[in-house]
């Protein structure tokens, strides 16, 4: 039996700073957003009767690779402080992009943490050859690190 990986959910701090990285960095659009209490069964957070916010964005493909942001609204605690490093047990978000000049750009406005400015490089493709990217690093405004992949020619 093999899974397909829909969605992958982020607890995050604040949905309204999250959603300007999605939407206006990423280009992802809502595709659900309510308010759900939880039955404390099944994530390994939180407690029956909590209220949080699901948002799930959705990318280009309307499948896979969606993003469901979870938000604790009631009760709500202080955060710890969000952790720019790459640690165990955080993922690498890779995306690809049809413009990382202009997400840059878009980045640097919003005030993202930027770890790698525009550069491009070279890396062996999985079938052989070459892949040639131009990519930029970015947090999101939660420590979640985002590689984004513009594919060249040649």
């Amino acid at each position: 039996m093999t899974a397909i990986i829909k969605r992958t959910t982020l607890k995050v701090r604040d949905m309204e700073k999250s959603l300007v990285f999605y939407e206006q960095i990423l280009g992802m659009r809502k595709y659900y957003d309510d308010k759900i209490t939880l039955s404390g069964n099944l994530l390994p957070g939180g407690n029956a009767g909590d209220l949080t916010r699901l948002v799930i964005m959705e990318a280009k493909d309307p499948e896979i690779g969606k993003i469901g942001l979870l938000q604790w609204l009631n009760p709500s605690s202080p955060p710890p402080a969000v952790n720019y490093n790459f640690e165990y047990g955080q993922p690498v978000f890779v995306a690809e992009v049809s413009d990382a000049e202009k997400i840059y750009e878009i980045a640097k406005l919003h005030d993202i943490e930027i770890r790698a400015p525009l550069s491009e490089a070279t890396y062996p493709a999985a079938n052989g050859g070459e892949v040639k990217v131009r990519s930029v690093g970015l947090f999101d405004p939660d420590g979640h690190f985002f590689e984004c992949n513009q594919r060249l020619e040649g």
